[in-house]
């Protein structure tokens, strides 16, 4: 049995008793409330959790759980104290398509939460497991909530690239965060890799001449555009989309970073076995990383990612001086990625 932290009985009530936070402000809890349709920032949000509870000790043992596939008892189970009471954090996923034993194991947990444990409870919309989400957020003293709501307006995210690059120290101008939120308004991860890129790539200040070089027509079609439809196997949809890209005013270099980076991942993910939850501290990847290249690697054997990581490298010295046509470089590598490393 658990070792309770205290004995607050939990009441489902319909009223919030617990601090409300948003996805950048997390802070440990015996019980942390993981709730919001934005996936992205949920596993940011998760991840920075585990990272800073791993700050103050080393020894933090996480364990995944899936509140879909529950069985009675194993929550209790896994909060009880281990033999030399480490750290623990349980990420419990898909609470919104949880079992009726779940709902029952983790409201009677509400009362006696363990000593050095910390839940995370990931829930992503719809009425399943309302009764615990009321019992969660009266339970005063015991959970916070972490609010991951899809950021719907162009100013939501300019917020969000703006805090991207303060938090790397890397200053942008308003212009260039105007025109990278345009480009890829659709995608929050991708927007989040956008800033990544630019950060790593641009040695000044980021303005929108960078911004133009590196994903010039990214609105209309763009370099990841590209790189996915070779990746999947569309010879001719890839090249007709470079071309346009190119038509567009894409530079050739950060085509080819794109490729490189979804190459990378999958080369990272290949092989691998486990959850990407479970995956993501290992290979120093977000979860939705992790599930995008095991989409990606479908058909893909090690030896043709090996050649294709072969022909992009030699891609990239040639548009970047190394070779007389970059544009035919480009096209020669779609060809090799398109057919998996075949060619």
């Amino acid at each position: 049995m658990a070792v309770a932290r205290g004995s607050r009985a939990a009441k489902p009530a319909s009223k919030t008793l617990i601090p409300q936070l948003e996805w950048n402000q997390v802070q440990p809890s015996p019980v942390v409330l993981v709730t919001g349709s934005e996936t992205f920032l949920a596993e940011r949000a998760i991840r920075q959790l585990r990272d800073l509870l791993k700050a103050e000790d080393p020894s933090l043992e996480v364990t995944d759980v899936d509140a879909a596939s529950y069985s009675p008892g194993e929550l209790l189970s896994l909060a009880s104290p281990s033999l030399f009471g480490e750290p623990r954090l349980l990420r419990v996923s898909a609470v919104e398509k949880c079992t009726d034993a779940f709902i029952d194991d983790a409201i009677a947990y509400l009362g006696y939460p363990a000593d050095d444990t910390y839940v995370v409870l990931r829930h992503g919309g719809g009425v399943r497991g309302k009764k615990l989400l009321e019992a969660v957020r009266a339970a005063a003293g015991v959970a916070t909530e972490i609010v991951c709501a899809e950021l719907k307006r162009d100013s939501d995210k300019y917020e969000f690239a703006s805090a991207e690059f303060r938090a790397a120290g890397k200053r942008a101008t308003p212009g260039a965060i105007r025109a990278l939120v345009s480009a890829f308004s659709d995608d929050l991860a991708e927007l989040s890799a956008a800033c990544a890129q630019l950060v790593s790539d641009a040695s000044d200040e980021i303005t929108e001449v960078t911004v133009e070089r590196y994903y010039a027509g990214r609105v209309e079609t763009n370099a990841f555009v590209v790189a996915d439809s070779a990746i999947a196997g569309n010879y001719g949809d890839s090249l007709a989309l470079l071309r346009h890209a190119l038509a567009s005013g894409a530079d050739p270099v950060p085509i080819v970073a794109a490729f490189a980076m979804k190459l990378r991942t999958m080369a990272k993910v290949m092989g691998t076995r486990g959850g990407s939850g479970q995956l993501a501290g290992q290979l120093g990847m977000a979860p939705w990383q992790i599930d995008r290249a095991r989409r990606d690697l479908s058909g893909w054997t090690g030896e043709g990612l090996g050649r294709s990581i072969q022909v992009l490298a030699e891609t990239d010295e040639s548009v970047k001086g190394a070779g007389r046509d970059p544009v035919f470089a480009l096209e020669r590598m779609i060809g090799v990625i398109s057919s998996r490393g075949t060619l």
